[in-house]
């Protein structure tokens, strides 16, 4: 696993407000405890509201709301996967999911999204 998707994915574990250990954090995310400490620093560092330490386990004091768009690539190849499938039959609900898929593309531009008629 990535360190941006690993990162992304501690952070959701974090959210629940509960105190976790760094031997829980990697059971969960599949890493050792030494990862996990290298990874709540740099999230500490980042400006994370994140306290603990070594031994104790961490908690996310403050609520943080990541932004909607905030998908791991496979989320968003599901999504777009998704929406070229229903783009392809006749009805109302093709067009809509192909405007949908145009909106996804141009919110995430950095995930070079084909979209028919686009010029992409």
């Amino acid at each position: 696993m990535k360190r941006d998707n690993r990162l992304f994915d501690l952070v959701q574990i974090l959210r629940d407000g509960r105190l976790h250990t760094a031997a829980e954090l990697a059971d969960a995310l599949g890493v050792s405890t030494r990862t996990i400490w290298r990874d709540v620093a740099i999230m500490a560092n980042s400006g994370l509201p994140i306290e603990g330490e070594r031994g104790l386990g961490y908690i996310l004091r403050s609520a943080i709301v990541l932004p909607p768009t905030m998908l791991t690539p496979e989320e968003l190849e599901a999504l777009v996967e998704g929406l070229r499938h229903v783009g392809r039959d006749g009805t109302p609900r093709a067009r809509a999911a192909r405007s949908l898929l145009a909106k996804v593309a141009t919110l995430l531009p950095q995930a070079g999204i084909d979209v028919p008629g686009k010029g992409n």
